[in-house]
């Protein structure tokens, strides 16, 4: 199992995870490169939600010689997943790989940077667009940003989610890199969604940022930088 508990979060360890997160961490990771290896990570930790979170089940197969017994996974049918826009947009892509059939919602959120972070960590979050399917119980739904600093961007996002579904049983959180502030808050304000993500950074600076982080995932994305 290449999916490792830690106090307020699920690691993603997959060795092909770690490596390409080492690559988009690189400076030199141009755009092109870096938006393909968003999409190339987002893929991976599709794959890892279904190794490690969903179940099986056994079925008749007929083979061109006789029937035998396979085994399928249960439930791809039935995943939402919720675009945090902008940096999200490509690391959705890659979990579209693996959930070639989902559901998709998009949330365009932001913090204001202009505003600063408050004392206790905090950033104001501006929702400009909220689009979301029908979400059901039995659903799997997973809500997708690159980036979890402070935790108060998701935090938002989440209350719109659970504004929209009632008594969600799988609730995934996915990121690439996290700050441990943002997993404490996010864990202590949603406590009944799975944290995942590939990488448990050291801490946030002053600005908010995540140190070593990998800088601006939207910005070296879409360059806008």
């Amino acid at each position: 199992m290449t999916i490792e508990d830690r106090d307020d979060a699920h690691l993603i360890t997959h060795a092909l995870a770690k490596d390409t997160l080492s690559r988009l961490r690189d400076v030199e990771t141009e755009q092109v490169a870096f938006r393909k290896g968003l999409v190339k990570l987002g893929r991976i930790c599709g794959y890892e939600i279904i190794d490690g979170a969903m179940e099986t089940e056994y079925v008749p197969v007929q083979t061109p010689l006789q029937e035998t017994t396979g085994e399928r996974v249960k439930g791809l049918d039935d995943v939402v997943i919720i675009n945090v826009l902008r940096a999200a947009t490509p690391f959705v892509e890659g979990l579209l790989k693996a959930f070639p059939r989902a559901k998709q919602g998009v949330i365009s959120a932001g913090r204001d940077e202009e505003a600063g972070m408050t004392d206790d960590g905090e950033f104001p979050i501006t929702i400009d667009y909220v689009k979301l399917p029908e979400i059901r119980p039995e659903d799997t739904v997973i809500v997708a940003d690159p980036m979890l600093a402070t935790g108060s961007t998701m935090c938002a996002v989440l209350d719109h989610v659970l504004d929209e579904a009632d008594d969600l049983e799988d609730l995934f959180v996915l990121s690439a890199v996290s700050a441990p502030e943002g997993l404490v808050r996010v864990s202590e304000s949603v406590p009944d969604a799975d944290l995942l993500t590939v990488a448990i950074d050291d801490r946030l600076d002053d600005d908010g940022f995540i140190l070593p982080g990998l800088g601006d995932a939207g910005d070296r994305a879409f360059r806008t930088v």
